[in-house]
């Protein structure tokens, strides 16, 4: 069809309009480079001010803007405060600023893994404000760059999610800017691993604690729970968001529908990560078999699954008044009002930390662990308000074997529990029956640690042994039923005894041998407990059995003591944990130190004995850093900072011995196709569908059973 002279002309203009924008956008594109890389810092700086007035800015989304006057170092100085969460919304939502995003990462990053210091030797507020004066992960924006390509590639080929956009955008760029789409998922991770900074999803102003257990994994001595997958819904989304867990599963503590044994991680169904975002998890359990997990989402709610034998599930009776195990994970209808913000799981027992700051507690309480005055069982989480914590606003906590162990936001530790061996960190007064159990050994330990005198139980009836054994049943019950419960409540009646006691174990009361020290985290073990100062100290007390007080000795210790080896070694601690005889530690440069008993390279420094001091452990990657360690019995697993994970020797599954995933070598070994901040397609459930049997001209399903049934 044949055009105007006008037609003609007015179409050539408006292609020689669209030529220039495409001129500008590359110009200032090419200004954005320049201005973030190290070699231009000599060289005299573009006016991007005037490049920017020549943009094509979307009345609808990006006008009236006033980050659009900022020159493109001040708008990524900006850029480095915005939390992730943020800083994936402008990507998704202001198109003008995409271009610019791919340089502002670096400094975002630089910001949360450097410690800056001006010329007097002062720390820098744009540096790292991490709750132990800062972390010095990263030295610079080159070593930056390196961390953020490593953490495309962490954990090996992990299939993850790529958008359409970015694989576009890959090709035109080269040089790497075009990861920016993903950098959103990766900030979130770091924020969370130095910060400790994750918001709450359903509220605006709501944060969980900058210390947290299990804020990426956790270990039982039966199971593990790691936190991967999920987010593949959205760009920004992060991983990380899903749970995967392995190990032995006889009590359903994995979370898979069944009982069966799972050697490799394997991910949880049910929306778990896609639709319900998970922010935290708890894996309980002990040397009786008995195990439970806790899972925190995003917006507040706790979700159990395992063995409820003991009432560390939460939910209650059941129909039948029966204590069933649930095989899948289950929300814990009696804290659906409140907004949790810390779980943690022991023994037999667990707890959790409200917004308010207040804490509650429910399982077994035969040895005072549920703070609550008493040593009754309690199946329904109840608020600890005893030992005047209740006008305390408590921060964080964990719950070891038979104690637990809180801190408040004004750096204040608070115990109660068993407090056999030292766990307490206080002196305590001895219970009105002293039953002389209080937790099972290691294997080949016959509980006597050097540095702790017995203390003289004041009363042992001759029947106590119905007692013990009752409080330790741990065999599966016919039904699901609550078997070892009863048995303990009719061994008492027939001894006359009550579980009302004055002690001092059973209500929390403060660790006044902390001093001054503001404390920011706890790690409880089995039989010692760890302590974390706002300066990066780390204190240990409790047994000393194999050597896992770092001290130097087997001696235990009943009052906090602080490691020297970090103090002479000037190594500021970042994040720790206790387990089983054995502890590890990550220091604010993301070295990775463990001590304590070391047998089938359980904690990655070969098959040694026990191991008196903090030792490095080495990966096997001179570039790698961790951010996060878990310690359970027979194994323990390593963070590093690009979302990978080793594991430490090895839970037996279906029979097999322990510690067979290191190799023989008992060093760390790389979880290959895991990595914990990537986004993965969501899993499918396969759902059995049953065939239909032809009968002539119908179709009919299990009809032919029932017909010889009727004959």
């Amino acid at each position: 069809m044949a055009k105007t002279k006008e037609e003609r002309e007015q179409r050539k203009l408006e292609a020689q309009e669209r030529a220039e924008k495409r001129k500008a956008t590359k110009a200032i594109k090419d200004a954005a480079k320049l201005a973030n890389d190290e070699s231009a810092a000599n060289e005299p700086k573009l006016d991007v001010n005037e490049l920017r007035k020549n943009l094509p800015i979307s009345k609808e989304h990006n006008a009236g803007l006033p980050a659009l006057s900022l020159p493109i170092d001040a708008f990524s100085k900006v850029m480095k405060y915005l939390p992730a969460r943020e800083f994936g919304a402008i990507s998704l939502t202001c198109t003008g600023y995409n271009y610019v995003l791919g340089g502002c990462r670096v400094a975002h990053v630089c910001s949360r893994l450097m410690r800056r210091e001006d010329e007097e030797g002062l720390r820098s507020s744009c540096g790292s404000a991490c709750l132990v004066g800062g972390l010095e992960l990263c030295s610079g924006r080159k070593e930056a760059r390196e961390i953020l390509e490593r953490s495309l590639t962490g954990g090996g080929e992990t299939n993850r999610l790529i958008s359409k956009k970015m694989k576009n955008s890959m090709k035109k760029n080269s040089n790497g800017d075009a990861d920016a789409d993903e950098y959103p998922g990766y900030a979130r991770f770091v924020e969370e691993a130095t910060l400790g900074y994750s918001a709450m999803q359903c509220s605006r102003h709501g944060v969980f604690p900058t210390f947290l257990q299990g804020r990426f994994a956790s270990c039982s001595p039966e199971h593990t729970l790691l936190r991967i997958g999920g987010g593949g819904n959205t760009t920004s989304g992060s991983g990380g968001s899903g749970i995967a867990s392995w190990g032995v599963a006889k009590r359903g503590q994995c979370g898979h529908g069944d009982r069966e044994d799972v050697s490799e991680p394997k991910l949880l169904l049910g929306k778990i990560g896609w639709g319900v975002r998970i922010v935290q998890v708890a894996a309980g359990g002990g040397l009786v078999r008995v195990a439970h997990s806790l899972l925190l989402t995003s917006t507040g709610r706790v979700l159990s699954f395992g063995t409820a034998q003991y009432g560390a599930l939460g939910h209650g009776y059941d129909a039948g008044k029966q204590l069933s195990d649930c095989l899948r994970p289950r929300y814990i209808d009696a804290l659906k009002n409140e907004k949790v913000i810390c779980v943690s799981a022991g023994e037999l027992h667990s707890g959790c930390v409200t917004a308010d700051g207040d804490v509650y507690t429910w399982g077994e309480g035969f040895c005072g662990q549920l703070g609550l005055g008493d040593r009754r069982p309690h199946l329904l989480p109840e608020q600890v308000t005893l030992g005047g914590l209740e006008d305390e606003c408590v921060s964080n906590m964990s719950c070891g074997c038979r104690h637990t162990l809180v801190v408040t936001e004004e750096g204040e530790v608070f115990s109660w529990g068993l407090g056999r061996y030292g766990v307490l960190g206080r002196s305590y007064t001895d219970f009105t029956y002293n039953t002389d159990i209080g937790m099972a050994n290691p294997e080949g330990d016959d509980g006597q640690v050097q540095g702790i005198a017995a203390r003289p139980p004041p009363m042992r009836p001759d029947n106590i042994d119905a007692v013990v054994n009752a409080a330790n049943n741990a065999g599966p019950v016919a039904g699901g039923g609550n078997g070892g419960m009863e048995d303990l409540m009719i061994s008492l009646d027939a001894l006359n005894l009550t579980l009302d006691d004055p002690s001092d174990q059973c209500f929390p009361k403060l660790v006044d041998a902390l001093g001054a020290f503001r404390a920011v985290g706890v790690s409880a073990g089995h039989r010692h407990s760890m302590v974390l100062d706002e300066h990066g100290g780390l204190y240990t007390f409790g047994s000393g059995a194999s050597g896992a007080l770092g001290h130097g000795d087997l001696v235990g210790q009943e009052f906090p003591v602080k490691v020297m080896q970090f103090e002479e070694n000037n190594v500021r601690i970042h994040q720790m944990s206790a387990g089983v005889d054995m502890s590890m530690a990550v220091s604010t440069t993301g070295d990775v130190y463990a001590w304590g008993k070391a047998k089938e390279g359980r904690i990655g420094l070969g098959n040694n004995n026990d191991i008196c001091l903090p030792r490095k452990v080495d990966v096997g990657d001179a570039n790698f850093k961790g951010v996060d360690v878990e310690c359970g019995y027979v194994h323990s697993l390593i963070i590093g900072l690009d979302g990978s994970v080793y594991q430490c020797g090895g839970v037996g599954v279906d029979g097999k011995d322990d510690g067979q995933n290191t190799g023989g070598d008992g060093f760390p070994v790389l979880l290959s196709g895991y990595n914990i901040w990537h986004r993965i397609a969501e899993p499918k459930e396969k759902v059995f569908k049953q065939q239909w049997k032809k009968y002539g001209k119908y179709e009919l399903k299990g009809r032919s059973g029932w017909n010889k049934d009727d004959t």
